[in-house]
């Protein structure tokens, strides 16, 4: 039963933030568009942040989106799952750390609404953004061409 619930949770963040929110997103702000495709991140060496986004898209078997691929780079860097409870932790990671945002509140209220569960955890990626330098300015898509464990313990 658990399994299923945890299964339909995904499913509807995941409809609620492609399906619902990112149209509405895409009228309301402009995104950064991404520089690259897919096979453009594969020729980038082995361990590069960039190849590392598409690894992970390939084995997740998730799209590269233009408009969400700031967000996959930070799953990456700041070592959160894909997964429901992964996207919501991230969210909280940057309630904690950046400017207010809707999409942002709206990811975190509905962790804590379906996901008493993972409290905790959400609590500590909040503390986390909170006491992290500010991730506001960092230039992703200039990140891509770096290896992603000197990223990684760079900005820990």
């Amino acid at each position: 039963m658990h399994k299923l619930i945890t299964r339909f949770r995904s499913k509807l963040l995941v409809f609620l933030t492609h399906y619902m929110a990112l149209p509405v997103l895409r009228i309301i702000r402009s995104p950064q568009k991404f520089p690259y495709t897919r096979k453009a991140l594969r020729q980038l060496p082995e361990g590069t942040l960039g190849n590392e986004l598409v690894t992970m898209l390939d084995k997740k078997n998730l799209e590269l989106l233009s408009c969400y691929a700031r967000r996959d780079i930070k799953h990456i860097l700041l070592q959160y799952n894909t997964t429901g409870e992964g996207e919501v932790c991230l969210q909280c990671f940057m309630l904690g750390n950046d400017p207010l945002s809707f999409p942002v509140m709206a990811t975190v209220l509905y962790g804590i609404f379906t996901m008493p569960e993972h409290w905790g955890k959400f609590r500590k990626a909040w503390h986390r953004g909170k006491h992290f330098q500010p991730i506001d300015g960092w230039q992703w898509f200039t990140l891509l061409h770096q290896p992603v464990h000197s990223l990684i313990n760079k900005r820990k």
